[in-house]
């Protein structure tokens, strides 16, 4: 079980550091997609970006 964050006294909640970590991971993850032509086969790739987080931020608090 993961508990609140502590930075300068302030207590983050999980779901901000969770959000964060998928954050960065679909940032490592864009420049793969780049190379696979992603943007090629949706009709809104933005969009499509936009449901990766959701899915990484779904798996990381299911899985941790």
């Amino acid at each position: 079980m993961f508990h609140e964050l502590t930075i300068g006294g302030v207590l983050v909640s999980p779901f901000v550091v969770y959000a964060a970590l998928a954050l960065a991971i679909l940032l490592a993850v864009r420049p793969l997609l780049r190379l696979m032509r992603f943007e090629r086969v949706f009709a809104n790739p933005p969009l499509a970006e936009a449901g990766i987080y959701l899915c990484i931020l779904a798996l990381l608090i299911v899985l941790v």
